[in-house]
């Protein structure tokens, strides 16, 4: 009856729409889109308590607990855990992350240090190896008005962090800015809203509607409609990229925070895997008849947490 959907769980880029890998965009008819539903991508997530030694102690300590000695942590190095990328929707560049020589914009600092360079009406982008970037608007005296935990607050930056460094982004969206005063009354004015009052679905879309007024950035803030218009361009390395495709900004938005949480090498791989698919052995009759027909990957075991995407 109606309109019919059909569900599946989103685990590589197997289950992504992709643009030619040739780059050529050839308009052939109807694409598929995928939206992400019912999910909430980053901060509702407990984060992962430190590796238990032997003795149930933190396996931080020098000797590990049992003799061995544990590397020292490594200082976070964008370069080593984020996905160079751009977003276009249709022609026009609207975002950029892009490790350049030179390019500073990417460097990162502690809290306390981080205060010396917000202004009212900054956003914030706090990251760590294996987590979701969190987002947030400085709105002044050392505070800041970010989504968390599907709820919006007003916190002090340094407890806004949870101890990961930070920088300041506003050039990464290439969208005109309001005002300063305007972002920090957009940000204020949603303090304590909170489940079903959100119009966002991560902190990265509410700081961005702040900053920029967009209704894009917002749940349903555009049709599912016809033809996918936003790419996705990820660089794989200086002469080659690969695109993928969406019908909305928040559901390209929801990927590339997917992108920066699992890491460069592992996103990597998984493209690696989808360009270049492991040949089947021909005389293994079995495998033959159980691969699945272009296009169409094996459906996943559902596993709890799951993101679910719906095929228009």
């Amino acid at each position: 009856m109606g309109n019919q959907v059909e569900k599946l769980t989103h685990l590589s880029y197997k289950e992504v729409p992709t643009a030619d890998p040739t780059g050529v965009d050839r308009d052939d008819g109807p694409r598929i889109g995928v939206s992400y539903i019912f999910s909430n991508d980053d901060e509702d997530v407990e984060p992962q308590p430190p590796p238990q030694g032997p003795d149930g102690g933190g396996g931080g300590l020098p000797d590990g607990g049992d003799g061995l000695t544990l590397p020292s942590p490594q200082p976070y190095d964008p370069r080593l855990h984020e996905v160079e990328c751009s977003v276009f929707y249709r022609d026009e560049c609207i975002y950029q992350k892009s490790f350049a020589p030179g390019s500073a914009a990417l460097s990162t600092y502690t809290p306390e240090n981080l205060l010396n360079k917000c202004r009212p009406g900054d956003l914030v982008e706090f990251v760590s190896q294996a987590q979701y970037p969190h987002w947030a608007v400085y709105v002044g005296n050392f505070q800041v008005v970010h989504l968390h935990r599907l709820e919006v607050s007003n916190s002090f930056l340094t407890d806004a962090s949870q101890g990961r460094r930070g920088r300041v982004v506003n050039d990464l969206y290439r969208y005109k800015p309001l005002s300063p005063s305007a972002v920090v009354r957009n940000a204020l004015a949603h303090v304590g809203a909170k489940e079903r009052e959100l119009s966002w679905r991560n902190s990265e879309s509410f700081a961005a509607w702040c900053r920029y007024g967009k209704r894009e950035f917002k749940i349903g803030g555009e049709l599912r409609i016809g033809k996918q218009p936003y790419r996705l361009q990820i660089q794989l390395s200086a002469q080659r990229s690969h695109t993928l495709e969406f019908q909305s900004l928040e559901d390209l938005i929801m990927e590339k925070r997917r992108n920066d949480q699992i890491g460069r090498a592992a996103v990597l791989q998984e493209l690696a895997t989808h360009l270049h698919p492991a040949e089947p052995d021909v005389g293994d009759s079995d495998a033959a008849r159980t691969t699945p027909p272009p296009g169409r990957p094996p459906a996943p075991a559902r596993e709890e947490g799951d993101r679910e995407a719906v095929v228009h």
